[in-house]
């Protein structure tokens, strides 16, 4: 882990390194067993497409946490992350295969609340479209 950000080095409109996330059947299949979603929209194409879904999609908290995990990574610490907010506006199609799906995600500090807690806006996509909307966290800052 690296040390906690400290708040003088902070300031509205810094970039904080973007990820990409590659989502395959296997981690759905994973997440579910540590989550304990096994909604079959997940892991059953031919349900997931009985619904109406194109394919079988990401769980929405996988995709949630995944983004979340840029500001972890800038923050230092994961207990920095004081709320962390989300709207899913698309989902995440995983197609059966060794490729699976890539999630695209940035941030960018947005508004320094007071001396030391920061607002940092989430941009997470694939396949060219936002799938998280509102994606907001708040970070205590050292």
């Amino acid at each position: 882990m690296t040390a906690q950000v400290r708040a003088a080095d902070v300031a509205v409109g810094d970039e904080l390194s973007p990820a990409e996330y590659q989502v395959t059947r296997a981690d759905l299949i994973r997440y579910a067993g540590a989550s304990g979603d096994f909604n079959v929209i997940h892991w059953n194409e031919r349900v997931a497409t009985s619904v109406g879904l194109p394919n079988v999609i990401a769980h929405g908290m996988l995709t949630m946490a995944l983004a979340a995990r840029v500001v972890t990574d800038w923050a230092g610490d994961p207990g920095a992350v004081r709320e962390l907010g989300v709207r899913f506006t698309r989902p995440v199609i995983v197609p059966d295969d060794d490729q699976g799906a890539v999630i695209e995600v940035s941030a960018k500090v947005t508004e320094l609340l007071d001396a030391s807690r920061a607002r940092v806006t989430i941009t997470a996509s694939f396949g060219g479209q936002t799938v998280l909307g509102k994606a907001v966290a708040i970070v205590q800052l050292a």
